[in-house]
């Protein structure tokens, strides 16, 4: 059996707030039995991807070293779990959007950088992030096999496939997402479940989604995050959701081995042409002799 966790939350400019929130919360998943835990999109401090400020490069830090993988390490290996921690990577020059997975003996297992880097009133991340170069990664942990997506990965199709290629057992995507400034009466928040039930549902593959709530001001914009976190079976339903608004240790528990048999008998995975899918390697959709 697989019993996986989301976490809902809001976050402050604190970041010793917010790490303390994600471990109390972690430790609730973790006291219901979860295995592999979701913390949100960029849980140290408030998505500071609304304005375009140049101090908030310096947010930044190298993989090595740095003190909430560290921190989280310690709480993997104390509590049993998987943590994929989400966080604001610098290597040199580069500028990345990170997951960091830590298996539940508190070893880092490596990293998977965003892949599709949005940009748009609100979330101008093409500012802060160099586009990942790591390409889609799953791990092959103690509690099973995890493939992370990042926030805007979640509305590719492809992304899902890769990692379901891979063997994932199930797709994790950390998440902020909410209003758009252009139009605050905007509620996409349907069409982004909608869009990650579909990937469970084409690749027979459970999917959790950890997002953010709360009303965060920039100086050019604000946003309401309007959580609706949720889990999905391998069939694309929704199994467990949060509301918009509150704080929330989200808990489900799926059967590996029947899962796996189901996705086998289905025959998705043997009747793929990959022969004929060369205009998925292209932009306009043609392909040339």
């Amino acid at each position: 059996m697989l019993k996986v966790a989301a976490l809902q939350m809001a976050m402050c400019d604190d970041t010793a707030k917010n790490v303390a929130t994600a471990e109390r919360l972690v430790r609730q998943a973790a006291a219901k039995g979860a295995q592999i835990i979701l913390i949100p999109e960029l849980f140290e401090g408030l998505y500071f991807c609304k304005d375009m400020r140049v101090e908030d490069l310096d947010r930044a830090l190298p993989i090595d070293g740095h003190p909430t993988i560290t921190h989280f390490q310690a709480v993997a290996k104390e509590l049993n779990v998987v943590l994929p921690i989400s966080l604001y990577e610098r290597d040199n020059n580069a500028l990345y959007n990170t997951v960091a997975m830590v298996d539940a003996d508190g070893t880092m297992m490596g990293i998977y950088r965003k892949t599709h880097i949005p940009d748009g009133p609100g979330y101008t991340e093409k500012y802060f992030f160099t586009p990942g170069d790591t390409g889609f990664r799953v791990w092959d942990t103690k509690h099973g096999v995890v493939g992370v997506g990042i926030c805007w990965d979640q509305w590719f199709p492809e992304a899902a496939r890769a990692m379901a290629l891979q063997g994932a057992e199930v797709l994790l995507y950390p998440t902020a997402i909410g209003s758009e400034p252009p139009d605050p009466t905007w509620d996409s928040s349907r069409h982004w479940q909608r869009v990650m039930q579909g990937h469970a549902g084409a690749n027979l593959c459970p999917v959790v989604a950890a997002n953010r709530i709360g009303h965060e001001v920039g100086v050019t914009t604000e946003i309401t995050f309007y959580g609706t976190s949720f889990i999905a079976d391998a069939t694309g339903a929704v199994v467990t959701e949060a509301n918009r608004t509150d704080e929330e240790v989200l808990v489900a528990e799926f059967d590996r081995e029947a899962t796996r048999r189901m996705r086998l008998s289905w025959g998705i995975f043997r009747d793929r042409r990959p022969d004929l899918y060369k205009p998925l390697l292209t932009k306009d959709g043609k392909t040339f002799q």
